[in-house]
Parts: C-alpha cells; structure tokens; sequence
C-alpha cells in the first residue's frame, strides 16, 4: 500500500476524475461568469464586450442593493439562529432521558429537498385555510396577516422553514464536535467541582471553536446565496420585499434576458462571499489553537 501511495502516477489517476469534475462545474463556469459579466449578451445573439459598464451599472442600481439588504438580513439572523442550535447541541450531547428519539426528529428536514419544504410552508403560511392562520382565528384574532403577501413580514416568515430546513444540520455538527470531545476531560472537570454549565461554557464550548467558527462561515455564506426556498415561495415577491441577490441574479438572466448583467450579479456574488469568509476567518482568527487528545 505505501508502495501505491508513493507513486505519484498513481496519484494523479485517482485524483484526475475529481479534479475534472471540479473544474468542469466549478471553476470553468466561475470563469466564465467572469467574461459573460464583461459582455452585453441576451444569451441568443453574439456578445458585444463593453468592460466593466455592467459593474458600473450595479453599483448604482438600487433593486439590486436591496436585494442584497435581505440576503444580510438573512445571514445576521442565521448567524444568530447557531446559537440555539449549539445549546441544543450541548444538552443532547449529556445523558438525557429521549435523547435517542430526539436526534432522529431534528434531522428530518434534511431529508427533505427545498421544494417539499417550500409546499410544505406555503401550506402553512395559507392567509385562509393555512394552519397558522386559522390557529390564530380560533384565539379570536379577527385579522390575520398575510405573511407571505406583507412585505413588512415576509422576510420573517420566510426566515422560519429557513430556521427549521438547516437546525438538523448544524445541530448534528455540534453534535459530532462534542460527543468528540475525550470523556477524561469532562471526568476531570467533574472531580474539580464545575457544574453542567461551567462544563458547557467554560470546558466543551471553547473545545469546539474551530467548528464554530467553520460554521459562521457556512451560516453566512449560505444565506448570501440562497434562493430556491425563497424563489418557490415568493418568486421575491411582493414588490421584491424577499428579493435576495441570487433571485435579482436569476431574474435579470432568465426574465429579463440580460445574461451579461445577470452574470456580473453573480460574479459580484461570488465576491462579497469570498470578502465575508475572509473576514470572517480574519475577526475570529487565534493566535493559540486549543488542542486535545
């Protein structure tokens, strides 16, 4: 086996698949994204080149600055949603009665695509015949809202099944991260006197920071691309009030056919993500690795 892995040849054929693969539906259409944001081009005729007037053109588009208010709005409230998650996290990772049964209800939404959960929700959300509302009416609220329809709640509420499609999976992160964590050093923590929340807090909490921290980054840079939940439910609607930069990206591409503007969007997408993971990674960057074994 050392013989195989020191081969570099060897190497190269095992990584060769992965690699095309990678570059064929990564980094080639990210390349491509780059040019076609250069051009003037409804995706029919032949592409005119006219520099950066597409970026100039985005900077002052306003329709596209708000979509990307709601895409941060979303990220803020993700990022926040991890803390939740991470408590959930800590007291499934103790010896609770129904632990068991617990874990296995959170990740049923992960088994779900986007689109079962959008149908679901727009069921609930129904100003009519939807659950919510008529739990409301039978508490004697006469007018109930029209969550999907008001734009001063539709973020919020498209927010929820949000919240509720991603907690199995940052829960089972957590989860992993902790339950990693060697039992002596819990023990030990035990025999000096610590309590459950000084354990928590103070022992298994900073143990897993790195993963915290990876998460943050998944947190914010998942919510500044999201789209499909959001497209199915409210197309970003109404009046844009859910727009969100991915669904302005889609819309000026495939509605208005203005690819070359629709791909600057997404190529500037691609961007303010790379500058939030940067700056992510550098705010909560330490000096000091905490490391266990």
């Amino acid at each position: 086996m050392n013989k195989v892995m020191s081969n570099k040849l060897v190497l190269t054929l095992y990584v060769l698949p992965a690699l095309c693969l990678l570059l064929g539906i990564v980094y080639v259409p990210i390349v491509y994204t780059g040019i076609y944001g250069l051009m003037e081009w409804n995706g029919i005729s032949d592409m005119k080149f006219i520099g950066l007037d597409n970026y100039q053109k985005l900077m002052s588009d306003s329709s596209f600055w708000n979509s990307a208010k709601h895409s941060m709005y979303f990220a803020i409230l993700s990022t926040a949603s991890l803390l939740p998650y991470l408590l959930v996290a800590v007291l499934l990772s103790g010896n609770i009665r129904g632990v068991n049964i617990f874990r296995k209800i959170y990740l049923i939404p992960m088994l779900l695509s986007s689109v079962a959960i959008a149908q679901l929700w727009l069921k609930v959300y129904h100003p009519t015949s939807g659950i919510l509302n008529t739990f409301l009416e039978s508490l004697g609220v006469a007018k109930t809202p029209a969550w999907l329809a008001d734009p001063n709640l539709v973020l919020g509420a498209l927010f929820i099944p949000i919240l509720w499609q991603y907690a199995g999976f940052y829960i089972l992160i957590y989860y992993a991260a902790l339950k990693n964590i060697p039992q002596s050093i819990v023990e030990a923590a035990r025999i000096d006197g610590a309590n459950a929340w000084q354990i928590a807090f103070r022992i298994k909490i900073p143990l897993i920071s790195e993963v915290i921290k990876v998460t943050v980054v998944l947190a914010v840079v998942g919510s500044l691309k999201y789209f499909d939940l959001i497209y199915i439910m409210t197309d970003g609607g109404p009046n844009q009030a859910s727009e969100v930069m991915a669904s302005y990206m889609y819309h000026k591409a495939f509605r208005t056919f203005d690819f070359g503007y629709g791909s600057a969007v997404g190529f500037f997408l691609l961007l303010i993500c790379l500058a939030a993971t940067w700056l992510i990674r550098k705010l909560t960057a330490s000096k000091e690795k905490i490391q266990y074994s």
